[in-house]
Parts: structure tokens; C-alpha cells; sequence
């Protein structure tokens, strides 16, 4: 066996624990072989006789590349889209990923925990996810973010609020606010316009921020009927979408790959859905209380 083809095999043994571990700090699969990629290239280029602990090393290149992401997704302020073009490793890689694939693996890991992890700042996910759920020391930690090992622990801490604060809270909830949203959500899913209508105020005002208001939406539609067909043939995001509870009333969060996409902020009146806010912009949702429910 000559050293390569043993590099690559050590490298193998540890595939499995990296994109784990990019998985949960990326939430997209496209976005976690290609740092994990980039891992292998960064090896090939290293000298491996130096390296005292590969799977270490390498979970070290792998979370400096997430946080180099994350950082540009901060930067740019909008979701991140998933990278093409890149050169083909020496050592096989998944490309062209399934949505369904990615959907399986999301809900593996839990919707709930990638929807607060997404809320995190890149130095807090980085800190929560390495320590909290794959047992690194802040020791570690801290020489990945360049901080002291006090910093990284203060960041865990602060993290470890935030996914506590956000926990689902007990069903204590106006139960005709539930069964409203539920089905609202269930009429988009299944396109049953008569059922739209049934669950809307006849002059419900639904508003759209300018993040959510892209390909000619409008800002704001007053009227069911003119509203809720428009609703049904857009309706393509309710897949993804999850009843919530947002600042303390009932509603919906569009989160595909577990990464908060929209939130749609509700009003009632009596047994009719009053109004709708749709949102869109990522500052606006990082400051909302959101905890997800669990369709009954």
C-alpha cells in the first residue's frame, strides 16, 4: 500500500464524524461535502508525517471552512445557495444531492435544533456544536476561533441559552389558534381553495416585507378573495413548513434544510385568520421568539 492510497483510508475512517460535524454547522449536505472536500485537499497538501492526530487536524480544517462560510452568509445577509462548479476530489465526494436525502438528514439531526442553531452567530454555532454535541474542550475550540478558552466557553454558554430559551413550550396555547394555522397550512398544502377561505377573515390584509415580496409580490393584498388563490398556486414552500409559536402567538416558519427561510406571523379574530405578516428579513427573524410546535 503506498502512502497515498493509506492517507486516503485514514482519511475515510473519518468521513463519517466530519460531515457530522459539518452537517450541524451547515445544515446543508451540498454545503458539508464540500468543506469536508476541501479537508482532503487541504491534507493533500499537507505534509500528513507532521500530523499528530489526524482526526483532530481534520476536524479542525472542517470547522475553520464552516465558520469561513457561515461568516459569508452573515456577510451577505441572505440565505446561502448551494456552490457548484468545484473540482472533483481525488477521493469520491457526493454532489448533485437529493432534496429528499437532505430532508431525511435534517430531520435526523432535528428541525428544531438546525432552526436555533441558524439563529446562532457563526462563533457561538461553532462553539455549541464542537463542545455540546461532539465533546471538544474549549481548548480546541478556542485555537479554531483564535479567542481564549474563556471566550469559547462564554460563547458555548451564550449559545446553550439561546437553545434552551427556544425549547418547545407546553401546549398551553389557544387551541382555535392552532386548529386555525393547522389548517391554513393543510389548505396550502393540499391546494383546497374553499378550505383557504373557510379559515380566512373576508377582508384579511396580508403584508410582505421587502426580503419576502421578490418576483413581483406584493407588498400588501387586502381580501381573502383576491389573496388565496394567488396563496394556492405559490404555495410550492409549505413543504417545508412548520407550525411555531412566534412572539407568543401561534403561527408558521418556512425552514427548508432547517435553515429559517420565512416566518408568517398571524392575527386572529375571533374563529378567522385576520392578517398575516410575512418576513422575510433575516435580522427581523434572528429578534423574534420563535419555538416550534409539533403538528397534532
Amino acid at each position: 500500500m503506498d502512502e497515498s492510497q493509506g492517507l486516503a483510508e485514514q482519511f475515510e475512517q473519518s468521513r463519517g464524524r466530519l460531515r457530522a460535524v459539518a452537517f450541524r454547522m451547515l445544515g446543508s449536505l451540498n454545503e458539508t461535502d464540500d468543506a469536508v472536500q476541501e479537508a482532503w485537499l487541504r491534507l493533500n497538501r499537507s505534509d500528513a508525517s507532521e500530523i499528530e492526530n489526524l482526526g483532530g487536524w481534520l476536524t479542525t480544517v472542517v470547522a475553520r471552512v464552516c465558520l469561513d462560510i457561515l461568516r459569508s452568509r452573515a456577510s451577505r445577509r441572505e440565505e446561502s445557495l448551494d456552490t457548484a462548479g468545484q473540482a472533483e476530489p481525488a477521493i469520491p465526494a457526493k454532489h448533485g444531492v437529493d432534496p429528499e436525502q437532505e430532508a431525511l438528514m435534517a430531520d435526523a439531526v432535528g428541525i428544531a435544533l438546525l432552526v436555533v442553531l441558524d439563529r446562532l452567530n457563526p462563533a457561538e454555532r461553532l462553539a455549541f456544536v464542537l463542545h455540546d454535541l461532539f465533546d471538544l474542550s474549549f481548548d480546541e475550540i478556542a485555537s479554531m476561533l483564535d479567542r481564549t478558552p474563556e471566550s469559547a466557553r462564554q460563547l458555548a454558554s451564550r449559545a446553550r441559552r439561546r437553545v434552551r430559551g427556544t425549547a418547545v413550550p407546553p401546549d398551553a396555547h389557544p387551541a382555535r389558534q392552532r386548529e386555525m394555522v393547522q389548517s391554513f397550512l393543510a389548505a396550502l398544502r393540499s391546494g383546497d381553495l374553499p378550505a383557504l377561505l373557510a379559515v380566512l377573515d373576508p377582508d384579511v390584509v396580508v403584508r410582505a416585507d421587502a426580503v419576502a415580496a421578490v418576483g413581483g409580490t406584493q407588498r400588501e393584498v387586502r381580501g381573502a378573495r383576491d389573496w388565496a388563490p394567488e396563496a394556492i398556486r405559490a404555495a410550492r414552500g409549505a413543504r417545508f413548513a412548520h407550525l411555531a409559536m412566534v412572539d407568543g402567538a401561534v403561527g408558521l416558519i418556512v425552514a427548508p434544510k432547517g435553515r429559517l427561510f420565512r416566518v408568517l406571523h398571524f392575527s386572529f379574530i375571533g374563529d378567522k385568520i385576520a392578517a398575516i405578516e410575512v418576513v422575510g428579513d433575516r435580522d427581523r427573524m434572528r429578534a423574534m421568539e420563535i419555538a416550534l410546535l409539533y403538528e397534532s
